[in-house]
């Protein structure tokens, strides 16, 4: 008979741990970028579960009968916004009244800039350092090329760690929101990612300062923010949106520009390996890479986010350095 307290007491931890696991938030993100800073703080409370996965683009992607439940279940949900996941518009619209859904691109301390016509960037003015900023700061039209949100800035707004802390911050604050019971945890693993996100931006500032003034040319302009972060400077795009391939005028814009440039690099991505990426570069000294914006080759994981922009500099390194 002595050993029934120290079952039951036993039985009730049991229990109350399972209770505390239980409660904690169903989390829906939408792209892997994001999805890496929210599994990073959740790690040790919870996993998010993932819309856009695999090799997927957020600007081509068709939402699954496994995403639409995915989304009904959820408490949480994350997304930068309708000018970046078009597809998640309407079924965000159709969400009963149970989740709670978090619009990124209206976060807090963000940098915002806005979004470039063309796909060959004129030369406007130099800063104080000499870099060259294109036409990124005086471009005032607002369209929706389904990459650019209405009000008129680019959404791919991840690419500046700067702008990935003030996402952090307003992740942690909806998690400990949501879930008080895991306030503490939420809150220790945000602050270990503000430092590890101040390194990376340091890590990056060294390494690619040896090439930041050769000019190359990206696939789809992608790259405002990591461009003017790390003073990288992208000379134009072969598209503005990867939904829409461009015509032979453009083709040939381009051309000339790599051309005029002299050796230089074309960049491809892994969702959208254009042919006509041969036909830019051809009779010209252009070297030619791939970059990932959107970690399409990348696994899942809390790390995903390091992976990603590391990925983005020693590509850039190699390529500019004529390493390799």
């Amino acid at each position: 008979m002595r050993l029934m307290p120290a079952l039951l007491l036993a039985s009730a931890t049991l229990f109350a741990g399972s209770t505390a696991q239980a409660a904690a938030p169903n989390v829906v993100v939408s792209i892997k970028p994001i999805h890496s800073l929210v599994a990073a703080i959740m790690q040790g409370v919870g996993e998010p579960k993932l819309i856009v996965e695999g090799a997927a683009s957020p600007h081509t992607f068709n939402m699954k009968p496994s995403n639409a439940a995915a989304l009904q279940k959820a408490d949480l949900i994350f997304w930068i916004g309708h000018g970046m996941e078009a597809f998640l518009e309407k079924p965000l619209e159709a969400l009963s009244s149970k989740a709670s859904v978090v619009t990124l691109e209206d976060a807090p301390g963000l940098h915002k800039l806005k979004f470039r016509e063309g796909g060959v960037f004129e030369p406007e003015a130099e800063d104080d350092d000499g870099h060259d900023h294109g036409a990124a700061d005086g471009a005032e039209a607002v369209h929706d090329d389904g990459d650019h949100d209405l009000q008129g800035f680019d959404t791919h707004l991840w690419l500046d760690p700067m702008n990935a802390k003030a996402f952090a911050q307003e992740i942690e604050r909806r998690l400990v929101q949501a879930d008080p019971a895991n306030a503490q945890r939420y809150q220790q693993n945000g602050a270990d990612l503000m430092k590890k996100l101040d390194a990376l931006d340091a890590e990056l500032k060294t390494q690619l300062e040896p090439v930041r003034h050769k000019p190359f040319v990206v696939f789809h302009d992608a790259y405002q923010y990591f461009e003017h972060r790390y003073h990288v400077s992208v000379a134009g795009s072969i598209t503005v949106s990867p939904e829409t391939m461009p015509g032979a005028e453009r083709i040939s814009e381009i051309h000339k520009k790599v051309a005029d440039l002299g050796a230089t690099c074309v960049f491809a991505e892994p969702q959208f390996e254009p042919k006509l990426l041969r036909v830019v570069t051809e009779g010209t000294k252009a070297r030619s890479g791939v970059l990932d914006p959107e970690a399409g080759a990348l696994d899942q994981s809390p790390d995903l986010y390091f992976h990603l922009m590391r990925g983005l500099a020693n590509s850039l390194k190699t390529c500019l350095s004529n390493e390799g």
